[in-house]
């Protein structure tokens, strides 16, 4: 069922959503790159506040992207009156990607973007847009690269919204995934060199469930080839490493064809295996 309309007047952050109303309406007819996540979520949902149905969602389904996911993320569509358009193709076959390199989301985000710029001549739009915020220029992100050869606008960094405001004002505007944690790819789950596969796509997403269905909620199932690398949040660690949680936790990846399995007793952080590339390694004192 769709919701009504959201109430405005009492918004956290105002001057900076008045920002990405404006953008949007400056704009025009824009089709939204639409993950699910939280951040693509706000940007779907404000446009569409601006444009109505002349803000397109298009989602990219492919191996990547678990069923779970996709559900959640066109479900939260259905619930705002989203205007949500799909797209399928195979991102292991697009060239350079399942080799796994440093840069590979570049690989990724260039397909994608590439799609979607293929439609706007044919849907009679006049931008393609995308979620990144303005603390992802801190973080390793080669697809921004792709985004600025071909063009893709990003209104959130335009706006200057971090992720906390991007969480405040997505649930201000009822978005049920407005504390949703962060949900890459499964790719991002698989050491750079190591070839992707669907088999590792598969096991990757068969682990976190599992451990979704033992009740962890901010999660990873890291794929170093053999070993699979289990990082919860540091306040959980005490319930994983029980030993009757610990031995059936081991036993469902063992399962599910990984020959090592540990815990990282560092716990949760975004972005583990980009550590070295945008800064030194973590340290404990």
């Amino acid at each position: 069922m769709s919701l009504g309309p959201p109430d405005l007047r009492d918004l956290p952050h105002r001057p900076k959503f008045d920002r990405l109303m404006a953008r949007f309406r400056e704009l025009g007819r824009v089709i939204v790159a639409y993950s699910g996540g939280v951040d693509s979520a706000l940007l779907f949902k404000v446009g569409t506040l601006a444009l109505g149905a002349d803000c397109i969602g298009v989602t990219g389904r492919s191996e990547t992207l678990t069923d779970e996911e996709f559900e959640a993320a066109a479900a939260l569509a259905r619930d705002h009156g989203l205007n949500l358009q799909t797209i399928q193709y195979s991102e292991l076959a697009v060239e350079g990607y399942a080799q796994n390199p440093t840069n590979r989301c570049y690989f990724c985000k260039h397909e994608l973007f590439s799609r979607l710029k293929d439609l706007v001549r044919e849907w009679g739009v006049a931008a393609v847009v995308e979620g990144s915020n303005a603390d992802d220029v801190n973080d390793w992100r080669p697809g921004m690269k792709a985004a600025e050869e071909l063009n893709i606008v990003s209104p959130l960094r335009e706006a200057e919204l971090h992720k906390p405001e991007i969480r405040d004002l997505a649930r201000a505007l009822g978005l049920a995934n407005w504390d949703k944690p962060s949900a890459p790819c499964l790719s991002s789950r698989v050491a750079y060199g190591v070839e992707i596969d669907r088999e590792k796509l598969d096991q990757v997403a068969a682990g976190e469930r599992f451990l979704r269905e033992q009740g962890f909620r901010i999660l990873r199932v890291r794929h170093h080839g053999e070993l699979a690398r289990i990082e919860v949040a540091p306040e959980e660690l005490d319930r994983l490493l029980a030993p009757e949680m610990r031995r059936r936790v081991a036993a469902r990846l063992l399962e599910l064809g990984f020959r090592f399995v540990t815990i990282d007793l560092v716990g949760y952080r975004s972005g583990s295996l980009n550590e070295g590339l945008t800064r030194p390694a973590l340290k404990l004192s």
